[in-house]
């Protein structure tokens, strides 16, 4: 039996999302997938863990829903904001629909594409590699097919940009029947007027996806959020599997919207932050950098004059790093997710030792 022929006709030619964990590497120091440094320790009760979980745990809701300001029927708990996206597809659009994207953006939406077979057009970036509501509209209405959502993430990954609001409410407003799904993951990272939660009450066809993964420091336990209309998390509860939540990632994620746990994250990310400044000042004196795009993530995308010899330099000393060599426009191109004083310390020396080697 020839299992590669047997395979669906769209998953023939899929290629899969190269996630940090995916593509490996060996090293000791990890800052290509922008992990928190380290985590807090968190209490397991193990006596409930003999019954199914709740699909969609009140607590947790009510939680999450408190923290972002919303009614908690706005609110629907999903493993990471990776499977929203891929239930947001699933729910909405038909095989001879699709989605539009600007890269370089997050390559999950695409993959979620391909899986579920739909189709997708891409809209394109200014020079500054900003965008706005009108090029968006433009994809939309020249995709040749039925666009059904739109994919854009704010902070932006890997490029660390924000959408701009008015932006966003021209959009929203001039495709109604389309969605705009905003993905937030590093929201917290950025300013107090990047967090657009407050459109959702006017426009139906906004969804916010949000997660724990990064200012929450809880990558691990793959928990993660879709804000919307309740009509439409009503309709992606239909779609999404039996089982979503489990126990022990609800008891932690319970814990760490708590009133200490929010707290704790504020200082994660003021923390982060502070580094980030550090790491953008550092790098910019350097001799092998071209160029450092401004973030409001927990990471900083760098241009380097030779991006894959710093790249593979850092390797060789243990460092593993992103390289986005292959992405549109991102030629030399390399995250660097804020990881501790100490990783980043290393890091930065790194590159200056390549820059000596380079020297002689």
């Amino acid at each position: 039996m020839d299992i590669q022929k047997t395979l669906a006709k769209h998953v023939q030619k899929l290629v899969p999302y190269q996630s940090a964990r995916r593509i490996g590497g060996h090293g000791h120091c990890f800052l290509n997938a922008n992990e928190s440094p380290k985590s807090e320790s968190y209490l397991l009760n193990s006596l409930s863990l003999n019954r199914y979980p709740d699909c969609q745990p009140e607590e947790l809701i009510e939680k999450y829903a408190d923290y972002v300001g919303v009614r908690k029927d706005r609110v629907l708990c999903s493993r990471g904001s990776d499977e929203a996206i891929g239930l947001i597809i699933r729910t909405f659009i038909d095989p001879d629909e699709g989605i539009v994207t600007m890269p370089p953006t997050y390559g999950m939406y695409e993959v979620a594409a391909n899986t579920n077979n739909v189709k997708i057009a891409h809209a394109k970036r200014r020079e500054d590699f900003t965008i706005g509501a009108q090029e968006i509209e433009e994809a939309v209405n020249n995709a040749g097919f039925k666009v059904k959502a739109v994919f854009i993430d704010s902070p932006a990954n890997p490029l660390g940009i924000v959408f701009d609001k008015q932006e966003l409410v021209k959009l929203l407003n001039a495709l109604p029947d389309t969605f705009i799904v905003l993905d937030e993951a590093y929201v917290e990272f950025a300013r107090p007027e990047d967090d657009y939660v407050d459109l959702l009450k006017d426009h139906q066809n906004l969804i916010i996806t949000r997660t724990l993964s990064k200012a929450f420091a809880l990558a691990g336990i793959r928990c993660g959020f879709t804000l919307a209309d309740p009509e439409v998390v009503k309709s992606m509860l239909k779609v999404i599997d039996p089982y979503p939540v489990c126990d022990p990632v609800a008891q932690i994620a319970i814990q760490a919207l708590s009133q200490g746990g929010l707290e704790l994250m504020q200082k994660r990310v003021e923390e982060c932050n502070e580094r980030r400044r550090i790491l953008t000042e550092a790098l910019q004196k350097m001799s092998a950098v071209t160029e450092v795009f401004a973030s409001l993530g927990n990471f900083v995308l760098v241009r380097f004059k030779d991006g894959p010899a710093v790249f593979n330099a850092e390797a060789q000393r243990g460092v593993i790093l992103r390289s986005f060599e292959d992405k549109p426009r991102l030629k030399n191109c390399v995250r660097i997710s804020v990881g501790s004083k100490e990783e980043l310390d290393e890091c930065l020396r790194n590159i200056e030792a390549f820059e000596k080697a380079q020297g002689k």
